[in-house]
């Protein structure tokens, strides 16, 4: 990891808050691969998922009876571990959702109204693990929510994805991914149907594939690669390294950053981390890239670099909390490791990276239900406040607007 201060430390956090992220490079290709599955629907997907995910001749869509042979695979601790991760961001999820309300006055009824979208495509990325979790935070909010139809897409769905699908009911999952497959959530072809929402994290080509398709189907967030950013002073070195080091191993392109007033618990930190790293050859790249320790001359000035890198995962203590203001997550004090909210916690690990996080919030409920706001007149309310719209909508050049009020007050 690197060790700066001072002016290098300045222009390292100027150029990581406008970092950004990296899908410019796919475009091209990834608009090409929309367009062909548009066009040709099932057998784009079929030729991109026998080129890339292995399919085969096997269906498109898993069945649920290979939901159920596959769950026979997974040993009972998981499964339970499975269901602990499942009841707390069911609970969490919950507790996020918000509520219809209608308030009266002086004849003038405004309210809000709750309503699920109506379909939601949930992306689980492929790759060397089954990223149970993944699948865990995107479908159970969608189902705390009301929405009818979750349909899962994930390239070489593993055992364990089918398990927990299996345990959460999941009926509808098909077995491709990447760029194609969120073509297909988002334009639908003979087998699968259009849906409302895609959310879930995946590889640049996935970003660059919502991005271009977010126009015709509503998408959460552009994801990029996973972030963490520990603001602390003194501590256990080993335990900052951990929580850097477990970010750092998700992706080679990776975040990780310690902001600290202390140049010894730099040094320790930096020597930690170069441990904890051997043998793990991504988060070892991801350290030697995108690895830094920033010596800042004071507290305020720490969580000044650490705002504006507005990282996904922020770790500090608990008489700094209120100084954040840019996250996706925010982690408290020695003995709240990231790892446990990228499972177990209950809040959702669907966070804002690439300095997202200073204009929006992770995956919640909200991502998944329509606030309709409702209003309702008397005659009485109208007449009082006519003068006030009819004003309005003639300063705006809109008599049609001014003559649909005054026509209802002449008759009140």
């Amino acid at each position: 990891m690197r060790i700066l201060r001072g002016q290098p430390a300045e222009e390292a956090v100027a150029r990581l808050a406008v970092r950004g992220q990296p899908i410019a490079r796919q475009e091209g290709s990834v608009r090409r691969i929309i367009a062909h599955v548009r066009r040709q629907g099932d057998r784009a997907l079929r030729t991109y998922a026998r080129r890339w995910d292995e399919l085969g001749t096997k269906p498109l869509r898993v069945t649920l009876a290979e939901m159920r042979e596959a769950s026979k695979s997974v040993s009972s601790e998981l499964m339970s571990s499975i269901r602990l991760a499942a009841n707390n961001i069911r609970r969490f999820a919950e507790r996020q959702k918000p509520v219809e309300w209608k308030r009266t006055t002086n004849g003038l009824t405004v309210g809000q109204l709750v309503r699920p979208l109506e379909s939601v495509g949930c992306y689980v990325p492929g790759g060397r693990h089954p990223l149970i979790s993944t699948l865990l935070m995107t479908t159970i909010p969608a189902m705390v929510a009301g929405v009818a139809r979750i349909c899962v897409v994930s390239p070489n769905p593993s055992p364990e994805l089918l398990a927990v699908a299996l345990e959460l009911d999941i009926e509808e999952f098909y077995g491709v991914g990447g760029a194609q497959a969120i073509a297909a959530l988002a334009y639908g072809t003979e087998s699968i149907s259009r849906v409302d929402k895609i959310v879930g994290p995946g590889n640049s080509y996935v970003t660059a594939a919502k991005r271009l398709v977010a126009f015709d189907c509503s998408i959460d967030m552009l994801a990029g690669p996973t972030e963490v950013v520990i603001v602390q002073h003194d501590g256990e070195a080993c335990w900052i390294a951990s929580d850097l080091v477990a970010q750092a191993e998700h992706d080679a392109d990776a975040l990780a950053i310690l902001i600290t007033c202390s140049a010894k618990l730099a040094k320790a930190v930096s020597e930690s981390t170069g441990l904890l790293s051997q043998g793990n050859a991504i988060a070892r790249e991801s350290m030697k890239k995108n690895g830094y320790i920033l010596i800042a001359p004071d507290r305020s000035q720490a969580m000044t670099w650490a705002n504006r890198l507005a990282p996904e995962h922020i770790t500090v203590s608990k008489q700094d909390v209120d100084e954040v203001r840019n996250a996706g997550s925010i982690f408290v004090g020695d003995y709240s490791p990231q790892a446990a909210g990228d499972y177990v916690s209950g809040p959702n690990h669907v966070l804002p990276t690439g300095g997202s996080a200073r204009f929006r919030a992770g995956l919640t409920v909200l991502d998944f239900v329509k606030l309709i706001t409702l209003q309702q007149l008397s005659p009485s309310a109208l007449r009082r406040i006519a003068p006030a719209i009819t004003t309005l909508a003639e300063a705006e050049g809109l008599e049609a607007h001014a003559n649909s009020v005054r026509v209802r007050c002449s008759h009140a």
